[in-house]
């Protein structure tokens, strides 16, 4: 009990101090940003003061938010289906040596494909809804999470398995009860990252056509010249990857630590 206490010690030390430098680092960085307008006098359509950003925040806080809920949608979307999809798949390779062989070429030639020359394509097929922002978001996350899940699956102690087939396990059982509990962490690194990444397939699924959304709200920002608002809607999105990475990392953490 001590040492499980000690053990929670020192992990609310850790995300205290995280928090601590996190706060730090966005204090500095807004600062070297006010900084930079009040020395150089740079014009607002161009780099508008954080205190002017702020503002638009709070006076454009229901245009921002109508448009956010949108693109939250269509990154948790893309996320939950990319994950179970992903996770499908590096199982399906791992199960299977010909399966591998044949489709992790397929694999590795996809991610030679710009993701972002495809938005125009995903339009064509999707149209301008909600739909190709999700499989936009799939995309570029499917990869990150085959392969992490993958690479986890493929390194199960031999021990392990030694054991096992000596104890007269089927291949199903074996990675049903031992690979895939062993590659779990794998798969936590990977929608680690796909948390990060979903939100960049939603915003540029907006870019290439859209008609809501926090991509579509900078775009036409930009367009007016209405740099603190764009700004603002950057904000918000940036907001939303962290809370999002931090959600993301704290349920992987308490689902392994409960697997151990």
């Amino acid at each position: 009990m001590e040492r499980s206490g000690g053990q929670a010690f020192a992990s609310e030390g850790d995300q205290v101090r995280t928090v601590s430098f996190f706060l730090g680092s966005l204090i500095f960085g807004i600062c070297i940003w006010q900084a930079a307008v009040t020395l150089t006098g740079v014009p607002r359509f161009i780099l508008p003061s954080p205190a002017l950003v702020v503002e638009t925040l709070w006076k454009s806080r229901a245009l921002i938010s109508e448009h956010a809920v949108i693109t939250f949608g269509e990154v948790l979307s893309g996320l939950t289906m990319g994950t179970v999809l992903g996770a499908v798949s590096a199982i399906g390779l791992s199960a299977s040596r010909n399966v591998r062989d044949l489709l992790k070429p397929i694999l590795v030639f996809s991610q030679a494909v710009p993701v972002f020359a495809l938005a125009p394509l995903l339009t064509l097929w999707f149209g301008y809804g909600i739909w190709s922002k999700i499989v936009m978001a799939l995309l570029i996350i499917y990869f990150p999470v085959t392969s992490a899940f993958l690479d986890a699956l493929m390194r199960t102690p031999p021990g392990w398995l030694d054991l096992a087939k000596v104890m007269g396990g089927s291949s199903y059982r074996i990675l049903w009860h031992i690979r895939i509990p062993a590659a779990l962490p794998g798969l936590a690194s990977g929608v680690r990252l796909a948390a990060v990444y979903a939100p960049i397939g939603a915003i540029i699924g907006e870019w290439v056509g859209a008609s809501k959304g926090l991509g579509y709200l900078m775009l036409l920002a930009n367009g007016r010249a209405k740099t603190d608002l764009m700004f603002a809607a950057l904000i918000v999105l940036a907001i939303f990857t962290i809370v999002l990475h931090f959600v993301v990392d704290r349920l992987a953490h308490k689902y392994l630590d409960r697997s151990d």
